[in-house]
């Protein structure tokens, strides 16, 4: 999308300016031909960068607002799987307390 707004902005400098160049007018009016088509194409170019600095500007934050929400979920995600390795740790545990059991001699 910068790209064309760039792509039109040069095209309508170049046309302008061959307009008025090739046009039969006194230089003085040339001169200020150019200097109105000038501010035109400052204006519009103004435009443009504000347009897409604006786009940019919901882009990030979209993705900094997303990043945060999948964070958000890994974090409740992995705090279930670490209860879950807790639970089968703690089962394997007494499964060897059992275990352990057997080999002690009693006196």
């Amino acid at each position: 999308m910068i790209q064309y707004k760039g792509a039109l902005v040069l095209g309508a400098l170049i046309g302008a300016a061959a307009g008025v160049l090739m046009a039969p007018d006194k230089g003085s009016v040339t001169r200020a031909k150019l200097k109105k088509e000038g501010e035109h194409v400052k204006d519009q170019f103004t435009q443009d960068f504000n347009e897409v600095k604006e786009d940019l500007s919901k882009a990030a934050k979209s993705g900094k607002d997303k990043f945060k929400e999948d964070l958000k979920d890994f974090a409740s995600k992995s705090s279930y799987k670490t209860e879950q390795a807790i639970t089968f740790l703690e089962k394997q545990l007494a499964i060897l307390k059992e275990k352990n059991k057997t080999f002690q001699q009693t006196s």
